[in-house]
């Protein structure tokens, strides 16, 4: 074991949970996100809520942040100039020339990083097999850093051609520009991503660039201030894909956190799924600013091998997150149709809902559950006192636009929430041929356990486990994330046995790959191999985990086909009979952080005397009487209705439905009969 604190910074609030070794005590806080300066609301976070000793002899700093992310879909970035091989120039705008949504006349593309003047050729070709067909033109690549040393880029993101097969060309271009005197970012593609094709990797390698400069001041920022308030340990980052990296490795390849905000969570739920053996579990992240949802199956996230942002798309392992812009501050707005919207515009963190007080005006989901009484008496994190006055205010003006009362609009606005995040879960759920109605909903963030019996009901789910901590689970997860580095190389061949020896030369240049990104011991460390496996003919992959010991695969050619097939079978309904080929090999180095025990304790403690507010409730369709119940009294079975408060977060136990108290602390819902 070894003390450690997690952080995850959200739209509205930044949460905090550490694990004291020495007593096994997991300790949580919460304060309001500085959208301006992350790293301060991080620094409050730490000060106000662990002990100095604690700090002083804390092992690891674990982090989930969203800054990476922001800066792609804010376009607050770095002005990067792009090299590219000669012809190549547009692949950004050409894309693949589809649309991502097929039958919207009105979708419009999404502006490249890069505008086309800063987007520049060299002349040099090499071929798919690696070999070299034109030398690189070394008049080319300096006429091509004259014009974008005159445009004063940050970074230059260079993409040649076939480079993922030999980086001969990109090596010299990087030589060129530092002898030229370019002291800027220079990503290179084959650094970036091992993999094929051209506008995914050149997509990969455009964002690297693009969220290097705003990524690196950000974790040089953060360490100093955890330096000064007497931290001594190791600081990490999630990953996109899970697992964690050093900040330093996270600054070399900042690409590989743009989703490290909503991974906390996923893992948390794998975690948890574990230790309750549920098999398939659908979680529901609510927020202040967005809704996230994860598929976990026999405790495990589901990692796809490229995600895609804003249109982007990015090579590299990826959590299956599904993210909306709905969650406790968006905001209920009248479009021209006078019809009710909810989202994905937020009153963040500042102003913030009306109800905090703040100076905030416009209505929000919060002052919506707040005037229908489903947050309590209105006592939140970080000393939050709600002002229901203020909610209903800023509900009037929405209500007064579609004609109906304020009691009728909150619901309203409640209602199209959850409709909008159940749309989510169906889609992350569903096109996997799995019914959410046979699933375990697990709800955490702020405003999840609040939104738990509305979001059941949209999915006609019955049974809701909330976790301990519920509030802060994302940053409880944190604290389980293995340090892990990944790396893949594309290399199309025949899935003969013939070719093992081949993949095994590739595995082990992966791995090579890996140790020298970082200076760690690898002791303890676990390596693991998966191949991306496809018929002939076929353009798109799945990729089937292998089991990769003492330097070579550990299972033969033919049982690794079986189970590609049955996975082929299980995706798509049926299997064929053509030749399989490979089309990537991936190599994974995952060195595990010391174990902490994750399981806690109920111990219910006697309550001050019961009281009730009235809420409304969505079984009934009417207020009605609502216990006020703290969650660590819970003792045996609690008939809903009721109102659920604990440190940050408050749940609704809506009338038709129980909660009790499971053997690990976690809190189970169940549909009444």
């Amino acid at each position: 074991m070894a003390t450690r604190i997690g952080v995850d910074i959200g739209g509205t609030f930044t949460d905090l949970v550490y694990f004291d070794e020495e007593t096994g005590r997991t300790v949580e806080g919460k304060v309001p996100t500085v959208p301006s300066a992350p790293e301060e609301g991080v620094a409050r976070a730490v000060t106000e809520h662990v002990p100095a000793n604690i700090i002083a002899s804390a092992a690891y700093f674990l982090h989930g942040t969203t800054v990476g992310l922001n800066a792609l879909l804010e376009r607050r970035g770095a002005k990067v100039g792009l090299i590219t091989t000669t012809g190549f120039r547009d692949v950004l705008e050409i894309r693949r020339g589809d649309r991502a949504e097929m039958y919207n006349l009105f979708w419009k593309q999404t502006v490249p990083l890069v505008p086309r003047r800063l987007r520049l050729e060299a002349d040099g070709r090499m071929l798919g097999s690696g070999e070299e067909m034109t030398p690189l033109d070394r008049a080319s690549v300096l006429a091509a850093y004259e014009i974008l040393k005159a445009e004063k880029v940050d970074s230059i993101a260079v993409c040649l051609l076939n480079s993922y097969a030999n980086s001969k060309h990109e090596l010299e271009v990087e030589r060129i520009l530092r002898d030229a005197g370019f002291v800027g970012g220079i990503s290179l593609s084959h650094k970036i991503s091992g993999e094929y094709r051209e506008y995914e990797r050149t997509s990969t390698t455009v964002i690297d660039a693009f969220v290097r400069g705003r990524m690196s001041n950000y974790l040089r920022r953060l360490e100093g201030k955890l330096r000064e308030l007497g931290f001594k340990g190791e600081c990490l980052i999630t990953r996109s894909g899970s697992g964690s990296m050093t900040f330093a490795e996270a600054e070399d390849r900042p690409f590989e956190t743009i989703m490290s905000g909503p991974v906390g969570g996923a893992q948390g739920a794998g975690e948890l799924a574990k230790m309750l053996d549920i098999d398939t579990l659908i979680t529901a992240d609510v927020g202040g600013t967005s809704f996230d949802t994860a598929l976990i199956l026999k405790g495990e996230p589901q990692v796809l091998f490229e995600g895609v942002i804003d249109n982007m798309p990015v090579q590299t392992p990826w959590v299956d997150v599904r993210s909306i812009g709905s969650g406790g501050g968006s905001i209920a707005h009248v479009d021209i149709g006078n019809l009710m919207r909810v989202g994905p515009q937020s009153a963040g963190a500042v102003p913030g809902p009306a109800c905090y007080g703040k100076g905030g005006t416009v209505p929000t989901m919060t002052d919506a559950a707040a005037h229908l009484g489903m947050l309590g008496p209105g006592n939140l994190a970080s000393g939050i006192n709600l002002d229901f006055d203020q909610a209903k205010a800023a509900l009037a003006p929405v209500a007064d636009a579609i004609g109906q009362d304020v009691e009728a609009t909150a619901a309203g606005v409640l209602r199209i929430a959850s409709a909008s995040m159940a749309n989510a879960m169906r889609e992350i759920s569903v096109e996997q041929g799995l019914d959410p109605r046979k699933m375990t909903l697990l709800p955490f963030g702020g405003a999840g356990p609040l939104m738990a019996t509305l979001l059941a009901d949209e999915l006609r789910m019955n049974r809701i486990v909330v976790p301990p901590m519920a509030g802060n689970f994302s940053a409880w997860g944190l604290l389980g994330a293995d340090m892990v580095q990944s790396a893949a190389r594309t290399r199309i061949m025949d899935f003969v046995g013939a070719s093992v020896p081949a993949i095994n030369e590739v595995l082990a240049g992966l791995f090579k790959t890996i140790s020298e990104r970082s200076d760690r011991s690898e002791e303890g460390a676990v390596k693991s191999a998966r191949l991306d496996l496809r018929y002939k003919g076929q353009e798109h992959w799945l990729s089937v985990e292998v089991p990769y010991e003492g330097g070579s695969l550990a299972e033969d050619v033919g049982s690794i086909a079986e189970r590609f097939r049955a996975e082929y079978r299980r995706a798509f309904g049926n299997t064929m009979n053509d030749a399989i080929e490979i089309v990537s090999v991936r190599a994974t180095v995952r060195v595990p952080l010391p174990r902490r025990e994750a399981r806690f304790e109920h111990k219910p403690v006697a309550s001050a005397e019961s009281r009730s507010i009235d809420a409304y409730s969505f079984e009934k369709g009417a207020r009605m009487p609502f216990r006020v119940v703290p969650r660590n009294s819970i003792d045996g079975g609690l008939k809903g209705p009721a109102i659920i408060t604990e440190g940050t977060t408050t749940t609704y136990l809506d009338a038709e439905w129980t909660a009790s108290i499971g053997n690990s602390g976690e809190m189970i819902m169940e549909r009444g009969i």
